[in-house]
């Protein structure tokens, strides 16, 4: 056998000489921590479906964020489940002053100030008594227009308590412009856009509905993207863009590589990916039962979103991976 054949195995020799060599590497500052903060509780409470991950109080939200910044990740997206006594047709408690969210993120923004940058998930279904994403009309259809106006009190709402950026993800037409207008004309310019562009109607979402006591009966795939379809994906997040997204997201991650490599090779502002909650279930629940290494297993999966050109990646492990990737 020549020398040139044997130089794929020479860069192999070593754990120290495949780290030299390795071409994507994941770094703990491009990792998001998403964060389920429930109201009514007095403790922390576990999420049956997603092994490791807990429902919040507003106390124990605030360590969790301090550990991020102790972790160097690169900050927190912040979801809110209220009690079932406050859902109601038009996700009123997702927008109220004192809703659940909002308090979080006024908690967390007292707690670690601009040391972690807080994302708000601007989204009505938590909140509504319907489990949709916005607004039903008279047909039990989600009424676009009605749900964008919305998700613009909303943001701003998250933005006055402290958010550094509004996460639209109820896939409505016009809502990152829609939200950018209301947030620069009430002051808040300053205030950043995560746009879920690209969004799938996705089987592995199951776990974060229990999560967040989703009240949903049936499916959203009126609004939100075909698992079919991939160049919709790039069109999706080229008109966020186009509207003011100062980021854009691919979600699910894993299952949706090639349309997150589209939407790198495209995109002019940085790219996000979302490991969903059954795609972190399943690792998580197989490590559990000893088929898999969890180590292993979740950092080969996150190193393979930044391969096919993530810049940030959304990861329920985020602040154990912050330790393995060092």
């Amino acid at each position: 056998m020549t020398t040139l054949a044997r130089r794929p195995r020479r860069l192999r020799t070593t754990p120290a000489i495949r780290r030299l060599v390795a071409e994507t590497r994941v770094h703990p500052a491009q990792l998001l921590l998403p964060v389920f903060i429930a109201d009514g509780l007095s403790e922390a409470r576990p999420i049956g479906s997603m092994p490791g991950v807990v429902q919040h109080t507003l106390d124990s939200v605030r360590a969790e964020a301090a550990a991020a910044v102790a972790a160097g990740i690169g900050g927190i997206v912040l979801f809110g489940v209220p009690e079932e006594d406050d859902k109601d047709a038009t996700g009123s408690a997702g927008y109220a002053a004192d809703g659940i969210l909002n308090r979080a993120i006024a908690a967390v923004r007292a707690e670690v100030g601009d040391d972690l940058p807080i994302i708000a998930d601007t989204c009505l279904d938590e909140f509504t008594d319907h489990g949709h994403c916005g607004v039903l009309d008279a047909a039990g259809r989600v009424d676009n227009d009605a749900t964008v106006e919305l998700y613009v009190r909303q943001a701003v709402s998250q933005a006055q308590a402290g958010a550094h950026f509004v996460s639209p993800s109820g896939m409505m037409d016009g809502q990152v412009a829609a939200i950018r207008a209301g947030l620069d004309v009430a002051g808040h310019a300053e205030v950043g856009i995560l746009a879920y562009a690209v969004k799938y109607a996705s089987a592995f979402y199951g776990p974060f509905r229990e999560a967040v006591g989703s009240s949903l009966v049936g499916d959203r795939r009126t609004y939100q993207q075909d698992p079919a379809n991939r160049r919709e994906g790039r069109l999706e997040a080229a008109l966020d863009e186009l509207e003011g997204a100062d980021l854009v997201m691919v979600k699910p991650a894993s299952h949706y590589l090639d349309v997150l490599a589209d939407v790198a090779a495209w995109s002019r502002v940085p790219v996000a990916a979302y490991q969903v909650s059954g795609e972190y279930a399943m690792i998580a629940a197989a490590a559990e039962r000893g088929w898999i290494d969890r180590q292993a297993a979740l950092t080969e999966a996150v190193t393979s979103i930044v391969r096919a050109g993530a810049d940030i990646v959304l990861t329920y492990a985020a602040l154990e991976l912050a330790g393995w990737v060092k």
